[in-house]
């Protein structure tokens, strides 16, 4: 179904090498974690925000997922031009923008010095870190050379250690340690394109040709679910839609009546963690139940892992290797987003 040849022609950005050494990445993250050196003191945090967007916001949603039930502060993300008005002097503010050239995530930082906010950026350089220098913010630096999506694995773990480092979560050296150990197994896995059990190829492979809905619970997966999302967009160019249990129970669920042959078009992707609670569960069973008539196919997909943090990212690691053999059947580089770039072109125009 789909052939080294075929990944050599279409793949012209090595997109196949960076997510196969998403490991490697995730062993480098974990030193530059462990290093954050802070220079400024941060008494009295009653919320956070992380603020950025597109893949330098992801690493903030995945936190939030993951912690929040440990956590007992508030954590918000933001994806605006400025901060919600609550924000001030015990609010924390972590600015997250790969490139440190994102105009709303540097609308969002001067709006949060404006509003004397704690302060701290993560950034591979660009605008940003120049001027959290210059204000004397804490700046964790990224190393440069990846698509903001192509490196969550800095964003995601350099948030995780500096929660850490400011006492906020207890430390996590042995479950990122296992984390990296499953990554390990499963790039094996899903880059061996000769054999015929590759779970990500097989599952690109059903979906082609159709539009994914994913559906999952609003606890742990939640993040994954927008995760799926964009990477389908962003890697495979094509549209992908998702809700999540309990809310599309009471309302999304009904719009499966009409336009039945169009439907048949769509591909519902169930992503399904242990710990989903019991009531969701029943209503993940009822709701494939009732709609198997419209549906084109159901896939269902359960993370696997000794932790919350490897089953996340079981599923996440998952999507991109799906998103990726995807853009090969479809036959189009994975890398390339043409029309952001036209959009953010556009915009400096004016």
């Amino acid at each position: 179904m789909i052939t080294r040849s075929e990944i050599e022609i279409h793949d012209n950005s090595g997109m196949f090498s960076i997510i196969s050494a998403f490991p490697e990445q995730l062993k480098q993250a974990f030193d530059i974690g462990i290093n954050i050196a802070l220079k400024n003191e941060y008494p009295g945090i009653n919320n956070i925000i992380i603020t950025g967007l597109g893949g330098s916001a992801i690493g903030g949603d995945l936190i939030r997922s993951c912690l929040q039930y440990e956590i007992n502060i508030p954590i918000q993300v933001n994806r605006n031009y400025y901060l919600p008005a609550y924000a001030g002097k015990n609010t924390l503010v972590i600015v997250s923008s790969y490139s440190g050239d994102t105009e709303e995530t540097i609308s969002a930082y001067n709006d949060a010095v404006k509003k004397g906010c704690k302060i701290v950026c993560i950034s591979s350089g660009g605008k940003l870190t120049i001027m959290a220098e210059n204000d004397g913010y804490d700046n964790v630096k990224l190393p440069r050379g990846y698509q903001p999506r192509c490196a969550l694995a800095f964003s995601f773990i350099s948030l995780l250690m500096l929660f850490v480092k400011l006492g906020l979560i207890k430390e996590r050296d042995n479950e990122i340690s296992g984390l990296i150990k499953l990554m390990e197994e499963r790039s094996m896995i899903y880059s061996y394109v000769e054999g015929s059990d590759n779970p990500a190829i097989k599952i690109a492979g059903h979906i082609q040709g159709k539009i994914p809905v994913i559906y999952s619970s609003n606890d742990l997966l939640d993040a994954v679910n927008l995760r799926w999302r964009g990477q389908f967009a962003e890697n495979s160019k094509s549209l992908a839609f998702g809700n999540l249990f309990p809310e599309l129970n009471h309302n999304e669920i009904v719009g499966w009546q009409e336009n039945s042959e169009f439907l048949r078009n769509f591909a519902l992707i169930f992503l399904l963690d242990r710990e989903d609670n019991p009531r969701i569960v029943k209503r993940q069973k009822v709701t494939k139940e009732i709609l198997e008539p419209y549906r084109g196919l159901d896939i269902e997909i359960v993370s696997e892992g000794n932790s919350k943090l490897e089953r996340i990212f079981d599923l996440v690691y998952l999507g991109d290797w799906i998103s990726f053999y995807l853009a090969i059947l479809y036959k189009t580089d994975p890398a390339p987003i043409e029309k952001i770039n036209i959009l953010k072109n556009k915009l400096m125009e004016s």
